[in-house]
């Protein structure tokens, strides 16, 4: 099926259901997001679509189809075609009998277009059948939603149609289902309880003799009142007053051949491409095949499809295969039956490729300008195929570039703060601020130097590494600020650059945690694990984007050399605290902490007041340990105070 198809079943999908719901069915394997009109996708990807939808929605197969029909009709209207629709035919009978007729127009444009066929039959009792032939099995429920459509939105009628009939197709070769479906049309009524006026048909009063309704005029007068005045009946002549020779030339594509098939009679371009058409011993099917509608090729057959359009190939010649697309009139006093025709074309190419001109057709012949609004239509066609296939493209990049752009977005805002980062794009200037109050850790890796000398880098890499992205982790966590990394340093900060008051709280807790992720990380040259000094200091810094190139978002001030020397004079696997950091976090109180206080000068002096007690906030995961083993002995806290 083209495209138009899958896009209409998009549409219905997104329309009733959501958009969500059309994502899950685009996200199977082998469904793509949309459709483009004009390319040709396997018949079993709808099928699947259909499926797929009729389990996602838990309806069935039936329902949806004919929810499907009725769409469709909404769906090629806003498509351009409703004029079109609207013109088939007078009433539901005319319209149904000329969807072949349409279905043949598009074939212009849809060259690969495998369409249904409809026929009207209408019963001695005035009961309307309508015969469905498909290729495809299954979808015959899409009909009655179509036609219940196109009743209410054209006819203004009600439409209930049922199955009478649905066995194999034995009437026509090549197509794989026949259904028969009864239909029963009921005209709306007035605000006066009166039934609208039907449809001409409906209108006409039959002749006598019960004649098929093909044999009436259908040019009703209505009064004022709406009543019918009268009915037209043709005259014909007596004689025919045309020469056998004008009518051969102004009809040059025309066929007269009997109840055998045998040739009696062509026109004069038939006679010109075709020469012995008209042996003695030929018939027409040993020269021409049947294309559509597939019927056998025998008279009965022809006959019982009289109202279709009949498409008839020639078998390969000089000039290659001759299509003629015309109408089948059945002559009951001659026993003969005549298909007047002209060569069904695309193209002006096509039409050199049979080995015709423009002048070969008759100038009342609507092909002439058929061939050359075509030609314009195709390439039409062609252009907005390679607009929708670019549309595609581009949408494809578009997702391609979103998915790139978050990458570059991670990786930004891994480098500086998402503000700040979110002002250099816009393309803004970053003017250094000054923040009052914020807290610093630095720490590093207990005999690093050693560590180096003593074994591989890619040793010393891979140790960083696992030890930086657990501390990364820690950050992401805690919502502090990573400033930056120089060896086996770590530098972050709380209340930078989004100031907040628990900015001490928060690099505390991140310390606690520095030390338990730590101890996941092994030494390389001893296998145990490493130890870290950590410091931490509460001050005042300016902050702000240093460099082009490669801008970075630093911090200056005494606040952060204060930091780096409690870091640096604190000892392994301890978190040394300044005085204003340690004020900062006595608002957290935890009485079954404690901590002692150990001056960098000064040993601990039994004999010195105790520190007030020192809650600290340590919440899951985090827990302490009874005791840690210093060079410079025992404490019961892992926490050391500098005054």
């Amino acid at each position: 099926m083209y495209g138009f198809i899958n896009s209409c079943m998009q549409s219905l999908v997104m329309e009733k259901f959501g958009q969500e719901t059309w994502d899950k069915l685009s996200s199977l394997p082998g469904v793509p997001d949309s459709f483009m009109t004009y390319t040709v996708y396997d018949d079993v990807l709808t099928v699947r679509l259909v499926q797929e939808a009729s389990s996602l929605l838990d309806v069935s197969a039936e329902v949806l189809l004919k929810l499907f029909g009725e769409h469709f009709f909404a769906f090629c209207k806003k498509a351009g075609y409703d004029t079109m629709l609207r013109t088939l035919g007078g009433n539901l009978t005319e319209f149904i009998g000329n969807l072949d007729s349409l279905h043949s127009y598009l074939a212009l444009s849809y060259e690969q277009m495998n369409a249904p066929s409809f026929r009207v039959e209408m019963t001695d009792d005035g009961k309307m059948l309508l015969h469905y032939y498909s290729d495809r099995k299954g979808l015959y429920h899409i009909v009655p939603g179509i036609m219940e459509a196109v009743a209410k939105d054209i006819f203004d009628s009600e439409v209930t149609m049922t199955i009478v009939n649905q066995s194999e197709e034995d009437e026509r070769t090549g197509k794989k289902e026949h259904v028969v479906f009864l239909v029963k049309q009921t005209n709306h009524v007035n605000h006066r309880g009166k039934a609208l006026p039907g449809t001409t048909m409906e209108r006409c009063v039959p002749l006598a003799g019960g004649k098929h309704r093909l044999d009436l005029t259908r040019a009703v007068v209505p009064s004022d009142q709406g009543s019918l005045l009268c009915t037209f009946s043709p005259r014909y002549p007596n004689k025919l007053w045309v020469e056998e020779k004008a009518f051969c030339n102004a009809f040059p594509f025309h066929i007269v051949f009997d109840e055998n098939l045998k040739v009696r009679q062509t026109g004069v371009n038939i006679q010109k491409f075709l020469p012995g058409l008209d042996a003695k011993d030929l018939t027409l099917d040993q020269h021409f095949t049947i294309i559509h509608p597939q019927v056998t090729f025998t008279i009965e057959s022809i006959r019982k499809f009289v109202n279709s359009q009949f498409v008839l190939k020639t078998n390969k010649d000089k000039h290659g295969s001759l299509k003629l697309r015309g109408q089948m009139l059945w002559m009951g006093s001659l026993g003969c039956m005549l298909y007047m025709c002209s060569p069904k074309l695309r193209s002006l190419q096509e039409l050199q490729d049979v080995g015709l001109h423009l002048a070969d057709l008759a100038q009342h012949d609507v092909t002439r300008d058929l061939v050359l609004l075509n030609q314009q239509r195709l390439a039409e066609m062609e252009l907005t195929n390679q607009l929708e296939r670019k549309k595609e493209e581009l949408r494809v990049l578009s997702r391609h570039l979103e998915v790139e752009k978050e990458k570059t977005e991670t990786l930004l805002y891994a480098m500086l703060p998402r503000h700040i980062a979110n002002q250099l794009k816009d393309g803004k200037s970053i003017e250094a601020g000054e923040f009052e109050v914020c807290t610093i850790l630095f720490s590093d890796v207990v005999t690093f130097t050693d560590i180096c000398a003593a074994c591989e880098p890619i040793h010393i890499v891979h140790m960083l590494n696992s030890m930086y992205s657990k501390f990364d982790r820690l950050t992401t966590i805690h919502d502090i600020y990573k400033v930056e990394t120089i060896g086996d340093a770590y530098m972050v900060v709380g209340g930078v650059p989004v100031p907040m008051v628990t900015h001490a709280h928060r690099v505390a807790n991140f310390a606690l945690g520095m030390r338990i992720a730590a101890r996941e990380v092994t030494n390389p040259v001893t296998g145990t694990p490493i130890q870290i000094r950590v410091g931490l200091h509460t001050g005042p810094v300016l902050a702000g984007v240093v460099g082009e190139k490669m801008p970075r978002y630093c911090l200056f001030g005494d606040t952060v050399n204060t930091a780096s020397r409690m870091e640096s004079h604190g000892l392994p696997d301890h978190i040394h605290l300044s005085t204003s950091t340690y004020r900062r976090t006595e608002s957290v109180k935890e009485p079954d902490v404690r901590t002692d206080t150990v001056g960098r000068d000064n040993p601990p002096d039994p004999s010195r007041e105790s520190t007030p007690p020192f809650a600290w906030d340590i919440s899951p995961p985090y827990e302490t340990k009874e005791s840690c083993n210093t060079s410079g002995g025992s404490h019961n806290s892992r926490l050391c105070v500098l005054f």
